[in-house]
């Protein structure tokens, strides 16, 4: 398999989730496309950023699986274009680099799920399944009307428009993100749980690790122009989860 080659693999007919794989091992990649396809799923196979890049434009995908050693970069260029342009998209990182410091660069360039190599087939097939069906769950199921708009303090959230302004402001927000925002909104001045955040935002047989809902938390509060030691709009509360309070330092 050259470095830039374009490889689609064959699926049944139908409608299919679409899944593109940027992975440079031609081991890994083959595999993962055939055992992707024997599910149903339809998958294009390329090896490089350059590549990576323009399969998103070109037919943007359900979801991205992402190694981030690449011959002509590092993939977290791919995520980072992901987000700025197709911020629908999922993608989850799929790498030999297994340190905390790597997993949190990883998820702020833009991923939502980080597995490690080696890795087991069926842990990643669910966690697949679990992103694409919140992709969908994006343009599916209207939102509560009973909390279809939340005001708590200078925070206006709108779920329906999914739309998220502050001090007049609207938020920039990728689409985690405004889902763990006014999923902490709904039930502002309460604590909410790791548990039950991760089972309301990811999926309720979430497989992956907990740390994307701390990194999650991060890029929110800098969104909300907090700074590390400074009073903060979401409370951390230990060993329990996180509060969205009314103004920041407070507990209303």
């Amino acid at each position: 398999m050259s470095f830039g080659e374009v490889i689609h693999v064959d699926r049944p007919a139908g409608d299919r989730s679409r899944v593109v794989i940027v992975e440079d091992d031609p081991l890994i990649g083959s595999s993962l496309g055939r055992a992707l396809t024997a599910d149903g799923y339809e998958v294009t196979v390329v090896t490089c950023v350059a590549d990576g890049i323009a399969a998103l434009d070109s037919q943007p995908p359900d979801l991205v699986l992402l190694d981030l050693g690449l011959p002509d970069g590092d993939g977290t260029t791919v995520a980072t274009h992901a987000v700025r342009h197709h911020p629908a998209v999922p993608v989850i990182v799929l790498t030999a680099r297994d340190s905390e410091v790597d997993m949190v660069l990883g998820l702020e360039s833009g991923a939502v799920d980080y597995v490690v190599k080696p890795f087991r087939l069926a842990e990643l097939k669910a966690r697949i399944a679990s992103h694409i069906r919140w992709r969908d769950g994006l343009t599916g199921a209207e939102p509560n009307r009973t909390h279809a708009v939340v005001d708590v303090g200078e925070l206006h959230v709108d779920r329906s428009a999914r739309r998220a302004v502050y001090a007049g402001t609207e938020l920039a927000l990728r689409p985690r993100e405004f889902d763990l925002l006014a999923r902490l909104a709904v039930d502002a001045g309460t604590v909410v749980t790791r548990e039950q955040l991760i089972d309301d935002v990811w999926d309720e047989h979430w497989w992956g690790s907990t740390k994307t809902l701390d990194v999650h938390v991060h890029a929110l509060r800098k969104k909300l122009g907090e700074s590390t030691g400074a009073p903060c709009r979401i409370t951390t509360v230990r060993g329990v989860g996180y509060r969205l309070d009314r103004a920041p330092g407070t507990d209303r």
